[in-house]
This record gives C-alpha cells, sequence and structure tokens, in this order.
C-alpha cells in the first residue's frame, strides 16, 4: 500500500492523521457535482420524537452533524486544535474575573439563508427557546448554567450565568446555541419534521420516505458570512441500511465518501489494499462506549452487583477480539488524551479477578447466578456491536456469577426506552459535545443528565463539577474532575469501556478528507471538495 503521512496540528494533543492512499482510475458520483456522503445513521421521526432535526431536541452525532451545515452558532471549534473562536459572533469573551457573564457582538451584516437580518434578539430567542422546551433528550442542559440572556441593541448579547463556567464558550459552540429564526420555530414547541432553516453554510433539503431521512441534500447558503471556507457548491449525507450496503455504494462510486459506522472488517481491508481507487483516513478520536446502569432497578440496585461486573469484565479481550488496533481499553469515562484523564477503574479494580468478584457477591449476600439482560442498539455504533455484547455475555456468564442474555434493538426505539428507565443495564456511545473532561462526566452526572439515570451524589453535582468550571486553565481543575472519576468508579452507576478511532473513507479525487471529522466526530462538509483523481 502507498503510505502517505499529513503532517496536521495535533488536536487537543492527539496524533495527527495517516492518509492510506491507493491510486487509481477516474472515479465519480451518482449526484452529479454533488460530494456525496455515506453514513449508517438512521434519521427517523416517530411518535415519542416528532422532531429530530430541532436544534432545541437533537442530542447524538448523527442530527448534529446535519445542523452543523446549516446552523450558524456564536463561537466553533476551529480547524486543527485549539479553543473556540467566533463564528456568528464577530468577538466574544468573559468580562468579569468570576467566569459568570459573557458578552457576544455579532458580525455585520448576519443574515439567514432567507435573506431575513439576524440581530442579538434572535440569539436570545433561540437560547431561551432551548432552555424553556427542555426537550427530554437532555440537550438543553448544555446551557444549564445560564441564567438570563441580555441583548444590548441589535449586535450584543451578554450571558448572565448562575455559576461560573469555564467551558461556557465550548457550549455555545454546540447546535442547542444555535441561532434560529422566530418566523419558523416557535418560542415554545419544537419543529417537527426534517426542515431546518439558519444561517449556516449549507441550506438543506431533506428527501423523506416513510418517516425517515434517506438524503439530506446540502447548497451553498449564499447569505453565510463567518469563518468557513466552503469548498464545494453542493453535498449530501445519504443514509445506508448497513455498512456493507455503504461499502458497496462506495465501490461502485455511487457516493464519494462514507464515514460513521464503518465494520473493522471494511476498515482492516481498506487500510490494507495495495490499490484501487479508495483512500482511508485513520485519525485519533474521542469516541467512547460504556455500560449504563438503571441503579434503581431491583437486578442492579446492589452496588456490589455492579463492582462484581467491572471486576469480571476484561476490556483488553474485548478491543482485541473485537476491533483489534482501531480502538483501546477504558478505565474511566474520560478518554486518556483528555486533561483531566484518570486510570480509575483500573486503580480501583486492577485486571479481571473472577475471585474479587465472587467476593464482592458473597460478602453483599447476592445470590448468584444473578440473571441479567444487557442491552444494545442494533443500527447506531455500527455493525460490530453485537459481537461486542456476545463477548461481554460470555464473559460474565463464564464467571459463574450471571446469567445474562443480550438483546439488540433499533436506535430510534432504544434510546426512547433507554431514558424511560426501561432497561436495567444498556450500552450506549458517546462523542463529545465538545474536548473537555466535564463533557464526559456532567452529561451523565448532573441534574437533567442525557441518559436519565436515577444515580445522583450530592458530592459530585454541588460540589465538584462546578468547581471545575470555575478553572480556566484546564490543568487546574484535575483534582475536582479525578475525584469526580474516582467517585464513578467506586459507585459503577457507569462503566466504561474503549475509546475508538475515527475514519473517513474517499474516492481518490476528493479532497480535504483529513479535516472532514473533527475529533469530537463532527462532520465538516465544507473542508470537502473535488480534486484530480489517480
Amino acid at each position: 500500500m502507498n503510505r502517505k503521512t499529513l503532517v496536521l496540528s495535533a488536536v487537543i494533543g492527539l496524533l495527527a492523521p495517516v492518509l492510506a492512499a491507493c491510486g487509481g482510475s477516474d472515479s465519480g458520483s451518482g449526484s452529479g457535482d454533488a460530494i456525496v456522503v455515506g453514513t449508517t445513521d438512521r434519521f427517523t421521526a416517530t411518535k415519542d420524537a416528532p422532531a429530530p432535526l430541532d436544534p432545541a431536541y437533537a442530542y447524538d452525532v448523527g442530527t448534529w452533524n446535519i445542523l452543523r451545515q446549516t446552523v450558524q452558532t456564536l463561537m466553533i471549534m476551529p480547524k486543527g486544535d485549539g479553543d473556540p473562536v467566533p463564528e456568528a459572533a464577530q468577538s466574544c469573551g468573559f468580562t468579569d474575573s468570576g467566569n459568570e457573564r459573557y458578552a457576544c457582538k455579532l458580525r455585520k451584516g448576519l443574515k439567514f439563508a432567507n435573506g431575513d437580518a439576524i440581530t442579538a434578539s434572535d440569539v436570545k430567542f433561540s437560547i431561551d427557546r432551548a432552555l424553556a422546551i427542555k426537550a427530554d433528550s437532555g440537550v438543553f442542559a448544555l446551557l444549564s448554567t445560564i441564567d438570563t440572556v441580555e441583548t444590548q441593541g441589535d449586535d450584543e448579547v451578554i450571558f448572565h450565568l448562575k455559576t461560573a463556567d469555564a467551558t461556557f464558550p465550548y457550549k455555545l459552540s454546540t447546535p442547542v446555541a444555535g441561532i434560529v429564526n422566530p418566523d419558523d420555530y416557535q418560542k415554545d414547541k419544537l419543529r417537527d419534521g426534517f426542515s431546518v432553516d439558519g444561517s449556516g453554510p449549507y441550506t438543506l433539503h431533506s428527501d423523506v420516505k416513510n418517516d425517515e431521512l434517506t438524503d439530506a441534500v446540502f447548497t451553498k447558503n449564499p447569505n453565510y458570512k463567518g469563518t468557513l471556507e466552503v469548498n464545494n457548491g453542493k453535498a449530501e449525507i445519504r443514509s445506508f441500511e448497513d455498512a456493507d450496503a455503504m461499502g458497496a455504494a462506495l465501490e461502485k462510486g455511487d457516493i464519494d465518501v462514507m464515514t460513521r459506522t464503518m465494520s473493522p472488517e471494511q476498515i482492516n481491508k481498506l487500510t490494507n489494499a495495495t490499490g484501487g481507487d479508495v483512500d482511508i483516513v485513520e485519525m485519533a478520536g474521542l469516541e467512547i462506549r460504556y455500560l449504563g446502569f438503571n441503579t434503581a432497578a431491583p437486578t442492579v440496585k446492589t452496588k456490589a452487583v455492579r463492582e462484581a461486573m467491572a471486576q469480571i469484565i476484561n476490556r483488553s479481550e474485548l478491543v482485541s477480539k473485537v476491533y483489534g488496533s482501531q480502538a483501546e481499553p477504558l478505565y474511566s469515562m474520560v478518554p486518556a488524551s483528555i486533561t483531566g484523564h484518570s486510570n480509575s477503574f483500573f486503580n480501583k479494580y486492577g485486571d479481571p479477578n473472577i475471585a474479587k468478584a465472587k467476593a464482592l457477591m458473597t460478602q453483599a449476600d447476592i445470590t448468584t447466578p444473578v440473571k441479567l439482560t444487557l442491552h444494545y442498539t442494533t443500527d447506531h455504533y455500527g455493525p460490530a456491536t453485537k459481537q461486542e455484547f456476545e463477548i461481554l455475555q460470555k464473559q460474565l456468564n463464564d464467571s459463574g456469577l450471571f446469567d445474562v442474555s443480550i438483546k439488540g434493538t433499533p436506535w430510534a426505539t432504544y434510546r426512547q426506552a433507554e431514558q424511560q428507565g426501561k432497561y436495567d443495564v444498556y450500552g450506549m456511545g458517546w462523542f463529545p459535545d465538545f474536548p473537555d473532561a466535564d463533557n464526559y462526566l456532567a452529561p451523565f452526572l448532573d441534574k437533567d443528565n442525557t441518559i436519565g439515570t436515577p444515580y445522583a451524589n450530592s458530592q459530585i453535582r454541588n460540589s465538584l463539577i462546578p468547581e471545575s468550571r470555575r478553572e480556566a486553565d484546564r490543568l487546574s481543575a484535575v483534582t475536582s474532575l479525578t475525584d469526580i472519576q474516582n467517585i464513578v468508579a467506586n459507585d459503577v452507576p457507569l462503566l466504561p469501556l474503549w475509546q475508538g478511532k475515527q475514519y473517513v473513507a474517499a474516492r481518490d479525487d476528493i479532497t480535504g478528507t483529513a479535516y472532514a471529522l473533527n475529533s469530537s466526530s463532527t462532520l465538516q462538509l465544507w473542508e470537502l471538495g473535488r480534486g484530480v483523481s489517480g
């Protein structure tokens, strides 16, 4: 294989992407000049979740990948690494020493895609709306430190925070803080369906069949004013039933790029290829997988049961058998490359040890084997998820302490059931909203958390999370962050499993693939262009 190394800025200390380039013949796509990106993400409107693309509701990597192309935020993560920078704003910053007052001045000439002028009142409307609707996805919690939003004239917005929050600029870069037009979005009701209107780099046309978005077609927005250089006039995200169908479309030239989620076998095949017209980009990622527990459920309410699972599960075996070099074991909810990471679970439990797990169960007077069902989603985290759960099932059952069955469910049903507490033990993934340890802890442990866990630790919520957010220098927050991770390892409301790399495969006439995803798995369609193959 012909391998080229791309010298790029590291993302918060991560390795730069490596491009495995395989030369070949001309390539193209089935949609004219549009650059077509394949995904296995499913976008479904249901009775329980009728507004999947409303910024006040959407809270998964797939829907955010659509919103980031279309809805503009005051701040944005820069290309490469670094802190967020102004986007719809001309400037933003804390105006006090306590990190409790944050002011932004809007760019001149900002317009929605329909030509309507954007003013500070539109920003206030958008933020107030997300907080008022308080969608059950939990995404509004990203804005939970906001007390009031003030406007001064047409171009200045001031956020008064309840408590110090050094991570607030990051939160203003997320789609829930996106600016929407009051003419298109009601202040107290979610917008059903698949329409999105904003001031981002693209406008959206949605092709929908049976309440499911099959193709999201993005056209360059002529009214866009911001920091992004848009390298194509048209792009498309096309949803596929599975990784095999997506891969076949790439090979045929029906699509130009494929991202999440490829199978481990596809990644290995492309990485080791010696010819052809498809390139693969490997880059460090901040994606994690974990088990969540309904700590109020009778089967796992006793901490010793959860501790025993933490003592038995062999992460190294799991990763080796399913993902190989594409992932690595994780012993904290915070990935190893993020400031504040601590190997808390390894420090407490060490290597897998069935004898220690048995002692925990005996001491707690737990009758074994404990009967459990591990739930997983069949279509959201890739085709290897089933194999992953089969290995977890075998590890637990082989201990003699558990009688585990596994059950897979499509994401559209799975996500709602998990939030409603219908699963005692469930597998989840996390793609960070922003690259900070706070975003691997607060979304699961704070009030109004995204998984709806009944677990509540007053020290974490009332002391440690607020303490960590006071520190603008994130190194100064390490003590508080480590304490949170140690409490999680002790109480086991969550059980981290692994963190993974991310990959983009593209036909060899597509440029910009090294920046098509950032470290948070944000799809950046504007980086893609069409060049010359070969």
